[in-house]
């Protein structure tokens, strides 16, 4: 799979998980700053992308995801 096809699964899992509508995301918003998700919205996505992708992100990668592109490489690498 490649990251662009991460990309768009991802997109699609947070705007379903964070109920959000017309936002326009990129690999470079900011999940918290430009997404307004709070720390439910944060283990929730974690937990339906873990689940969608067949994987376990272990807890110290998820430390320093900012951005939708952080997303997709930790993804891309657990894949």
């Amino acid at each position: 799979m490649s990251e662009q096809q991460i990309f768009e699964k991802i997109k699609e899992l947070i705007v379903k998980q964070m109920s959000l509508k017309n936002v326009n995301i990129l690999m470079d918003t900011r999940l918290v700053k430009d997404l307004g998700a709070d720390s439910v919205d944060l283990v929730g996505s974690v937990m339906t992308i873990e689940d969608v992708f067949g994987i376990s992100i272990p807890d110290d990668e998820l430390e320093g995801i900012e951005t939708v592109g952080d997303v997709v490489k930790v993804v891309a690498t657990n894949l």
